[in-house]
């Protein structure tokens, strides 16, 4: 079956309203020039007749007939005078011109006090980092003048640091990433923990962008993205870092995110993923929410090493092969994917060197999600059966051309347990929780551009895919609908992704939802007291 590519509005409808909206906001400001004078004046009769009629409310009744006439014969002289019509105009305008113009007190040219001595602050921690004796005129010295070094900067509602450019000599050895770690981590600390900041550096010119990056928004939930077969949304990141958004629904409003998408299948360069979090940081939210999306082209097999049934609402799902939390059924789930990789190798080579298409079951995606694996890792050794680990081997090693996809999902201290063949095909990563910068090096391969922070919310975290950059991510919100703590909002958006259940071909009707809410039986107990159920 032909991959059907997405319409072109899809496509280009960004760019559109992209350029559309920076078409209307230049003709907004032009409309805005010609017609300042036109709106000065007309702020300036409002702000008149907002007075006058001030005036004329406080004004007591018995004296608001001398009044009247006072104006009435001031009036009539002016009408009666030469050219007094024409003067009235013009003093009325100009009187208007007055009153309405700006009064907004301008900018201050520079920081003030407080900002002043943040950025001295600054420019004084940095000295010992960016000057040697060596040089003759140092940008950077103790009691010099910091405007020369910081470009450009701006202050927050709070008095700290939001935006900064940063001149560093040439001799500073940017290049190096233990140099950079410590310039990084000097203005972190000196800028005001507790929030994310960006670090962009450019060698040529000699100069550091520090940016403090806003929250990515955790109100996004679990709902059909507009996505092609083959693509899987992780989760939302920042507008600059991808150049694609999706259309989202928040209850009635809609709007567009930047998503990162995770292209699986035959053309992938990277069609497995590991996932790596603490207790509580979303990493089985996250699992669930790539088999819902999964589950619209595809067929899924879990595999729960923890075996707290998060997954319970997918059992008897169409499409679903099999929940497995214990070890003989994960041993028997593995061992069958294996042999069914195997098959799907065989069954489309042959159908290539016939000349045909390969079989319809070859092609129907397959993905194996575990969940803690390495839960199950000890029982195998002591009962002398194969580890978990070693029957992934060839769905990691050959998954690609099969059309299966393995997610791994694991804890930080038992990563190291998964076994070379996972940590060796799993090049696209996922770090969700709260980690040290050593920790996100480690799984990503690489240090992210941002500065981690010590409280994140659930499923909030980093993404790379393969050698690519380091994005920020946030997962949509895919809770359990069985758990009691989960919203109604939330549970009515996973409940309407779910596949309908299945019924057993020896079954005379037909399975009931267990998400459905039961109807109220009573039964009398033995002490005649009602109880219901």
């Amino acid at each position: 079956m032909a991959r059907r590519p997405l319409p072109r509005i899809l496509s280009t409808g960004s760019a559109q309203l992209a350029r559309s909206r920076d078409l209307a906001r230049t003709a907004a400001d032009s409309a805005t020039d010609v017609l300042h004078p036109l709106i000065t004046i007309s702020r300036g009769l409002r702000r008149l007749a907002a007075a006058g009629r001030h005036k004329w409310v406080g004004t007591p009744k018995d004296r608001r007939g001398p009044l009247l006439f006072l104006v009435a014969s001031v009036v009539l002289i002016v009408a009666l005078i030469p050219y007094g019509p024409l003067l009235a105009v013009i003093v009325l305008m100009a009187a208007a011109a007055w009153q309405g113009r700006d009064r907004t007190p301008p900018a201050p040219d520079g920081p003030d006090e407080a900002q002043g001595k943040r950025l001295e602050s600054l420019y004084e921690a940095l000295v010992p980092y960016f000057s040697v004796p060596e040089d003759p005129a140092p940008l950077y010295a103790h009691g010099g003048a910091w405007a020369e070094a910081f470009e450009s900067y701006e202050f927050d509602g709070t008095g700290r640091v939001s935006h900064l450019s940063v001149r560093y000599p040439a001799y500073f050895k940017d290049a190096e990433a233990d140099s950079r770690a410590r310039i990084e981590q000097l203005l972190h600390a000196k800028s005001g923990r507790g929030r994310e900041y960006r670090f962009v550096w450019d060698e040529e010119g000699n100069r550091l962008t520090v940016t403090v990056l806003p929250p990515l928004p955790t109100d996004i939930a679990a709902q059909r993205f507009v996505t092609a077969p083959g693509e899987t949304v992780l989760g939302f990141t920042d507008p600059a870092g991808v150049q694609r958004t999706l259309p989202l629904t928040f209850g009635e409003d809609r709007r567009d995110a930047p998503p990162v998408i995770w292209r699986t299948g035959v053309r992938s360069t990277e069609p497995h993923l590991l996932a790596v979090g603490g207790p509580g940081s979303g990493t089985t939210t996250f699992l669930r929410s790539i088999a819902l999306q999964a589950l619209r082209h595809g067929d899924v097999l879990i595999v729960e090493g923890g075996g707290t049934g998060e997954y319970a609402c997918l059992t008897g799902r169409a499409g679903v092969l099999g929940i497995e939390c214990g070890l003989t059924g994960a041993l028997a789930g593995l061992e069958w994917a294996a042999h069914e990789t195997e098959r799907r190798l065989v069954a489309a080579n042959r159908a290539r060197q016939a000349g045909l298409t390969p079989p319809e079951d070859t092609r129907r995606p397959l993905w194996l999600l575990l969940d803690r694996p390495t839960a199950l890792g000890h029982l195998p050794a002591a009962d002398g059966r194969p580890d978990p680990g070693t029957l992934l081997q060839i769905p990691l090693r050959h998954g690609r051309a099969a059309g299966v996809t393995v997610v791994v999902a694991e804890e930080f201290d038992a990563v190291e347990s998964l076994g070379q063949a996972v940590l060796t095909h799993t090049r696209a990563r996922v770090v969700l929780g709260p980690a040290s910068a050593t920790r996100l090096e480690a799984v990503l391969g690489t240090p992210p551009h941002t500065t981690p922070t010590p409280e994140v919310p659930p499923g909030r975290g980093y993404a790379r895919l393969g050698a690519g950059p380091v994005h920020r991510l946030q997962v949509p919100a895919t809770p359990d609908p069985y758990d009691e703590a989960t919203s109604e909002t939330d549970r009515q958006a996973v409940l309407s992704l779910l596949p309908p259940l299945i019924t057993p071909a020896d079954a005379t009707e037909a399975v009931p939802d267990p998400l459905t809410k039961p109807a109220r039986i009573t039964t009398p107990d033995p002490v005649g007291v009602v109880a219901e159920s």
